[in-house]
């Protein structure tokens, strides 16, 4: 299996290191949740270079309180430590990729700098 179980204690380990983090947000009762389980799975064995990381919602919910998740799945994109991508609902396997390739893409320098001119803080 190439995805991680995430935690409230390993959490903030994985998804603050450099490279690109993926996250599913599930719980067991969730039937799109299910659905979309094998995709991500299949998406994770073809990018051994990412971490695919999955949150029990039921199970981590100070987690899933903390990133507001009101709706599962819901799938976010971390790269070098930044958030840079969070929607509810499962992805086709072909919209999951291309997120992968466009997550790739981006240039953290422009995105930090677009960041700090909207006055957010890291």
């Amino acid at each position: 299996m190439a995805t991680v179980e995430l935690t409230t204690a390993n959490f903030d380990e994985v998804t603050e290191k450099d490279g690109i983090v993926l996250l599913d947000f599930w719980a067991d009762w969730c039937g799109p949740c299910k659905r979309f389980g094998p995709v991500y799975e299949r998406s994770s064995e073809k990018h051994p270079g990412i971490t695919f990381g999955k949150v029990d919602t039921e199970a981590q919910q100070e987690l899933a309180v903390k990133f507001n998740i009101s709706s599962i799945p819901t799938i976010m994109a971390i790269k070098d430590g930044v958030i840079v991508f969070a929607q509810p609902g499962a992805l086709p396997e072909s919209a999951l990729e291309n997120l992968i390739e466009q997550v790739e893409k981006l240039d953290m320098d422009e995105v930090r700098k677009q960041m700090a001119e909207q006055g957010h803080q890291h």
